[in-house]
């Protein structure tokens, strides 16, 4: 179990698939934000166990993004964008709204949304590393 990779004394644990471009970019620039040091954060693809938290399969955790605070609640879609919106301070305002019916439906409807055309944004972000490293060229999206 991944748990044992997750440090107690972070606020918040976010699974993600690191295995997914997009994902992996959006992780970035989460991790590169003031109060990501309260935030454990777990590549689900490189978990070999099939659970990675109670409660939560690795199926689960590459399927639908998931966090789990501090208490031991575990939130997914866009509940656990909100939460971890909350992480910083920057974000904290528009954490807080996300959490407001009906914004928090909203926001729920708009990760089901993305989650349709996920895999189509996979190919065009894949498409897109493979054509940035055989040009040699850097770019930070």
């Amino acid at each position: 179990m991944i748990k044992k990779l997750v440090s107690g004394d972070k606020e918040l644990t976010v699974f993600y698939d690191g295995a997914c471009p997009l994902c992996s970019r959006e992780i970035s620039f989460y991790k590169r934000q003031r109060g990501s040091g309260s935030v454990a954060w777990v590549d689900v693809a490189k978990a070999a166990e099939d659970d990675v938290s109670p409660g939560l399969s690795r199926d689960q955790a590459l399927t639908r993004f998931h966090v789990l605070d501090k208490s031991g609640t575990l939130f997914s879609g866009g509940a656990a964008f909100s939460r971890l919106l909350l992480a910083f301070p920057v974000f904290k305002p528009l954490g807080v709204l996300l959490q407001i019916r009906p914004l928090s439906l909203i926001s729920e409807g708009v990760y089901q949304l993305f989650l349709k055309f996920r895999p189509r944004l996979q190919v065009i972000f894949r498409a897109r590393e493979r054509t940035v490293t055989k040009n040699g060229n850097q770019t930070s999206w």
